[in-house]
């Protein structure tokens, strides 16, 4: 028939414009040049076969022709392995595609031979591991990480070895290689490379691409992976945002994987035989090597990466920041009872209406601040040493405020202005405790008397106890409930042979006391 007489490309083409395009027959065969009738007997002999699309891509020229025109209709008796149980058979200790050729022979004696048995396995396979050729555009991405190999630096008085780390990272577009050897892979290190990193490339990527190492993201994720809380306010300030990598997926940062071993090949290695006395020392012979790779001739691209950068990338990177990120870490704080917060063994205020709520705390080198649900609610210096109270007066409740706002100097001047009498009664108070701040409340005490009862009424019950040497507040206002300021004052008689001098008995207070 003359369908046998096609190659068997133009048999698959037939097929994959028909099955897979859904193509009517009239124009396949306009564009395949051939007869609308050859169209049809192909695709009925497939259809006779048992065969779809999926399996006709699966089988070589020779399987095909078999299964379509097969002299003594062999391949069309004969059923194909099937590829995926196949692939989970070979998952099982032990089992290989000659194994499960022989056990596919016993089941079908005039089956496939062992090479086209493999062949039909090895296609499928490859279907099933398609890699995405990534595309990366001028300025969009710079990806970051750690190299695997540790440069040190040995301590000049001991001799020891400081292992540090690599940091690397790569622009897309040019392959601009950055490279810095850092003290730890901590946060604080972490984020300062990346600063440094886009001050070396003059610009800012429209995205950065870390790996999900615990630096970056504080909740790895394949599809929503939680930024770390600094690194992402850090992308903020920047104009970057972060775009972590997926786990276990090193192709989603295939130029910084190829980096890093680029910068082990050309810089760690040829620092082999060298030695450096310091992190700063270390760095120094990097940032040499990191020139010449740099101006190195890439043989794929007849460029140097440098070059590339001047000609694709530098227009494209956004503006840096006027100012370089301020590193500060958050924390979770809960307000105590008395409306503060520890943080860093210190102590801040928050307004009191907060107490038992929690906060997040933004810790820099200088300042601390407080917010709630994204909005700050305070703000201090930070503590400069452990224990240290940094307290606002517009925190407190009103009558803790009025308590702060008074010293003894000013408690003083406005007992003088009620009388003489309440001026001394006040300075007896507080020279009567051992600490002056022990006497405010008795002091404050007065204040609210003298709100009740009146100035005047307040001076006479002042003269009357400082008569009696009293030194209280409760004192102050026993006189005042009873009207004893209103009685005269009584003269005190000679004391007699048998009444003892109330200079000799202090704490005697004398029958005027009792009136």
């Amino acid at each position: 028939m003359a369908t046998e007489r096609l190659p068997m490309r133009k048999s698959r083409e037939i097929l994959r414009l028909k099955w897979a395009e859904g193509r009517r027959h009239r124009h396949i065969a306009r564009a395949l040049r051939v007869g609308v009738g050859t169209v049809s007997g192909v695709v009925r002999a497939a259809g006779a076969a048992g065969l779809d699309w999926a399996r006709v891509d699966a089988l070589s020229e020779a399987a095909l022709e078999a299964a379509l025109y097969g002299a003594a209709r062999r391949a069309l008796r004969t059923p194909l392995p099937e590829p995926a149980a196949m692939d989970l058979e070979l998952k099982q200790p032990g089992v290989t595609l000659q194994l499960l050729h022989v056990e596919y022979r016993e089941s079908h004696p005039d089956g496939y031979g062992y090479t086209q048995f493999c062949d039909h396995y090895r296609r499928w396979k490859r279907t099933q591991r398609v890699v995405m050729r990534q595309v990366h555009r001028a300025g969009e991405k710079l990806f970051t990480d750690f190299a695997g190999q540790r440069p040190q630096w040995l301590d000049p008085a001991t001799g020891e070895g400081h292992a540090v780390e690599l940091f690397v990272a790569v622009l897309g577009a040019s392959n601009l290689t950055y490279a810095e050897a850092l003290e730890s892979q901590r946060v604080p290190h972490w984020i300062a490379a990346h600063t440094r990193a886009v001050e070396y490339c003059g610009g800012v990527p429209a995205m950065v691409v870390p790996d999900q190492l615990k630096a970056a993201v504080t909740g790895p994720c394949r599809y929503e992976p939680t930024i770390q809380r600094t690194f992402e306010e850090w992308a903020a300030h920047t104009g970057t945002v972060i775009l972590p990598a997926r786990p276990a997926h090193p192709r989603d940062k295939a130029k910084v994987e190829a980096g890093v071993l680029v910068a082990e090949r050309w810089i760690l290695a040829r620092l082999r035989h060298q030695q450096f006395f310091s992190l700063a020392e270390l760095n120094a012979r990097i940032a040499e090597l990191l020139e010449d790779l740099n101006a190195r001739v890439m043989r794929r691209y007849g460029k140097s990466r440098r070059t590339l950068f001047e000609e694709l990338e530098r227009a494209a990177l956004g503006a840096l920041p006027a100012e370089r990120f301020t590193y500060a870490e958050w924390t979770r704080v809960k307000v105590s009872i008395d409306y503060h917060v520890q943080v860093d063994h210190a102590y801040y205020s928050v307004p009191y209406r907060l107490v038992g709520e929690h906060l997040e705390a933004r810790l820099a080198a200088a300042t601390v601040e407080l917010f709630q649900r994204g909005e700050r609610v305070a703000a201090h210096a930070r503590a400069g040493r452990r224990g240290q109270y940094r307290t606002d007066a517009a925190h407190m409740p009103s009558a803790h405020r009025q308590h702060h706002d008074w010293s003894p100097s000013r408690l003083i001047a406005w007992a003088a202005k009620v009388g003489p009498s309440t001026a001394a009664l006040v300075e007896a108070i507080l020279a009567d405790r051992p600490h002056p701040e022990q006497g405010y409340r008795s002091c404050l005490g007065l204040m609210r008397l003298a709100r009740g009862y009146g100035a005047e009424r307040l001076e006479a019950a002042a003269a009357r106890a400082l008569a009696a040497r009293a030194r209280s507040y409760k004192h102050v206002e026993s006189i005042l409930k009873h009207g004893l300021d209103r009685l005269p004052a009584r003269t005190t008689a000679a004391p007699s042979s048998t009444t003892p001098p109330a200079a000799a008995h202090a704490h005697l207070r004398g029958k005027d006391y009792y009136h």
